[in-house]
């Protein structure tokens, strides 16, 4: 939805959720020549071991292919009660919400290429600038249907979770937090381990993309401040999932399905007693999505079964079992080169047993509408009508029973965004 940076990460596998101005029909310069000559001016100093004999003896490697890509957003968030992913119900609002990236891909051959992200952000407690490495791959691909990766690799989980960090491959500042939560990010968006993905031929059926993943996720144990309990250690066993989706004869509809499975183990310390808690958690998600022309339409449904086991039987505190319901439906529509207004419905359900009172559920209507100012710049404005509080964090709120916040509430967001 929208226009983005050249490259999306995987390069190399359709993501067609996410559509160029050249499939629109916008107006778009050619490659970028100027930007690739000084990055690999600066960045010669790093290659000076491959000469031009190296070059000559591996045909597949070359400089000219090097590919630098980055984004700079700044936003702004206010909401007219409760705090909502950074202290934001004041007068003033909150400028706590901004992200900065740079990302490079290198073909080492004809089958071969690697890539990496630098990322820093801060949105609210989150973040606060600490640069880290977002994602990185080894990609090993011997045909269209057969690939494999290696490293931090993003997860296809839904239709838009490899685009979550590319703020201009989208319409919607927040995609549908049911679903997409961005205080979640930094574990929902990528893994440590391996993955086999390709895209099979059907024929007069379409196609099909698949991908198949296991490995890890490494988190680092954060105490909320004036807490009773003290994380000592979160570790996660193991984690593997995968997700198919079917591209149908329909040019620009897609249908899939995607699961995850892992278990994160977890040490506390409270009142002296350490507690080591195991939480088995399942992941699913439908997908349905029609992109075509100058329109977008995409609607998911998913459930999140948790469960958590302690050391500590009797204690309720950390024996529980929820199953989460959460769904969406959204709209765009590109009217020029330079304007493409959006709109969701999103719900969420923390506990599908208990549907009822301000805390047990989350609507939000969002309407947004997206400016492309110039083709590295855009700004975007963004209004939702909430009503629960069920995704809301209780730290942000002065530790206030769900319940007991305003049912009925608004956020506003501004965020423009420049990129290369």
């Amino acid at each position: 939805m929208g226009t983005y940076p050249a490259v999306v990460y995987p390069t190399d596998v359709p993501t067609t959720m996410v559509r160029s101005r050249e499939q629109k029909g916008a107006k778009v310069g050619g490659p970028r020549r100027t930007n690739r000559t000084l990055l690999v001016l600066l960045l010669s100093s790093l290659a000076a071991t491959r000469s031009a004999r190296a070059d000559e003896a591996d045909p597949g490697f070359s400089l000219s292919k090097f590919e630098a890509h980055g984004f700079v957003s700044q936003g702004y968030l206010r909401t007219t009660s409760n705090n909502y992913l950074a202290k934001t119900e004041s007068n003033r609002g909150s400028f706590e919400f901004a992200e900065v990236g740079i990302n490079f891909t290198q073909p080492l051959s004809e089958k071969l290429r690697t890539g990496i992200q630098l990322f820093a952000r801060d949105l609210g407690p989150i973040g606060n600038y600490d640069i880290k490495a977002d994602w990185f791959y080894v990609d090993y691909r011997w045909t269209d249907a057969l690939g494999l990766r290696a490293g931090r690799i993003k997860l296809p989980f839904g239709l838009y979770n490899e685009s979550n960090d590319i703020d201009a491959a989208r319409v919607p500042i927040l995609l549908p937090q049911s679903m997409y939560p961005a205080r979640s990010r930094d574990y929902l968006l990528a893994q440590t381990g391996v993955e086999l993905y390709g895209r099979l031929l059907l024929g007069a059926a379409g196609a099909l993309d698949y991908r198949a993943y296991g490995g890890t996720i490494f988190l680092e144990s954060t105490t909320p401040p004036g807490g009773p309990i003290v994380v000592q250690e979160l570790t996660v066993p193991y984690l593997f999932g995968g997700r198919l989706l079917w591209e149908t004869p329909l040019d620009g509809l897609r249908v899939g399905g995607s699961a995850q499975k892992l278990r994160l183990d977890s040490t506390f310390l409270q009142a002296g007693v350490s507690t080591l808690v195991k939480i088995p958690a399942l992941l699913w998600v439908a997908s349905l999505e029609y992109a075509a022309n100058d329109l977008t339409l995409a609607a998911e449904y998913g459930r999140w079964h948790v469960s958590s086991t302690s050391s500590v039987p009797e204690d309720p505190t950390f024996n529980t079992k929820l199953d989460s319901e959460r769904a969406y439906v959204m709209a765009a529509l590109r009217l020029n080169d330079w304007f493409e207004p959006g709109a969701y419905y999103s719900l969420f359900f923390p506990n599908v047993k208990d549907r009822k009172g301000t805390g047990a559920q989350q609507h939000d209507v969002a309407l947004t509408l997206r400016f492309d100012l110039d083709t590295h710049w855009l700004f975007k404005l963004e209004g939702h009508y909430m009503l629960g509080t069920g995704d809301l964090d209780r730290r942000l709120n002065g530790g206030a029973a769900l319940d007991d916040l305003t049912r009925r509430w608004g956020a506003f967001l501004a965020k423009t965004t420049a990129y290369f």
